[in-house]
């Protein structure tokens, strides 16, 4: 069994030929034994633990051509939030500048596209995304898939990081969305990297998935090289109106191993706790961000999701004893 060997090298040697039976391996390790090798990985890697904050805010919320059964904001579901006005230029960098003054130093931007189109709206998120960076933040945004000269544009303005989640297996996928390929999101992401650009790419768990998907989600991430500078892990938050809205919660447990499986696969990327942070609670929070976590998003909303509030999130990281990062400094 290579896991254990290779956790212990991982500081000098990253991998990217996990193989799927590894992965899934790891996943199914007694948790104390999981746990242990998580966090030596984490603590090699980041010494004092440090903890970055990043800000999400919808510019374009709703009125989406993709059919995702898990998102509220596709025009396939009956849970549609379209009809809401776009945000300006202003409203955007005045929400950056309250973010950071409230300590975040990543600041994410999304649009419900399916893909970006060139106009008026993409100059206006060339803008903003030089609006944030000159705050002295980070800036990322996700908008669907992109064209290589979009991705240049992007990175010529500033542009830090570019989500764009596999959300699931590949295995999984076709029975979660149907209007765009699995090779799509893969083809989106090299368009990214090959602009110079951070990849922000990770999945969701809770949406009927086995332990075998959840493996291979992970192996396929882990595969990239580089791998993502930022791997998000979401559990569903299931929303009335779309076809996952009788899905139960997971079992916090099984984000944690996400989590620390995450961690020793891609042991020097950000692993963000993300979606459905505020259904996980404060002990398996701790336990996220002891396992490998060293991101969290913050402020009271993520997307048209709810998420603890800023003050609840200080009192948190401080009662683990983590320390916030700032990466970005104009």
């Amino acid at each position: 069994m290579r896991t254990q060997e290779a956790t212990e090298n991982c500081n000098s040697n990253l991998r990217h030929d996990w193989s799927l039976n590894e992965v899934k391996e790891l996943l199914e390790k007694p948790l104390m034994d999981l746990l242990w090798m998580a966090q030596t990985v984490h603590r090699t890697n980041n010494p004092g633990y440090h903890v970055q904050l990043a800000s999400l805010l919808s510019v374009k919320t709703g009125g989406c051509e993709e059919d995702c059964s898990y998102c509220p904001q596709s025009i396939h579901n009956s849970s549609d939030l379209s009809g809401q006005p776009n945000l300006e230029v202003n409203s955007v960098l005045r929400q950056a500048k309250a973010a950071k003054e409230a300590g975040a130093d990543r600041f994410c931007m999304g649009w419900a596209w399916r893909e970006v189109r060139d106009g008026k709206q993409f100059e206006e998120m060339l803008t903003m995304v030089k609006g944030v960076k000159g705050l002295g933040m980070e800036a990322c945004v996700t908008a669907g898939m992109v064209t290589q000269n979009q991705a240049k544009r992007l990175a010529k303005a500033g542009l830090t990081a570019y989500n764009h989640n596999l959300d699931t297996s590949p295995e999984k996928y076709g029975e979660i969305i149907t209007t765009r390929t699995y090779q799509e999101r893969l083809e989106t992401l090299e368009r990214v990297r090959a602009a110079g650009i951070n990849v922000c790419c990770g999945g969701i768990i809770g949406m009927g998935e086995s332990i075998s998907d959840r493996a291979s989600l992970l192996q396929v991430l882990a595969s990239l090289e580089p791998h993502p500078e930022s791997v998000p892990i979401n559990s569903l938050v299931a929303v009335e109106g779309t076809p996952l809205e009788d899905m139960s919660a997971i079992d916090p447990l099984e984000m944690i191993r996400m989590v620390a499986t995450a961690r020793i696969l891609m042991p020097k990327s950000k692993i963000r706790l993300s979606a459905g942070r505020e259904q996980l609670g404060r002990e398996a929070q701790i336990l996220c961000l002891q396992a490998g976590a060293n991101s969290i998003f913050y402020g009271d909303k993520l997307l048209t999701t709810g998420n603890p509030d800023v003050d609840t999130d200080r009192e948190l990281l401080a009662q683990a004893g983590v320390n916030i990062r700032i990466d970005y400094e104009e």
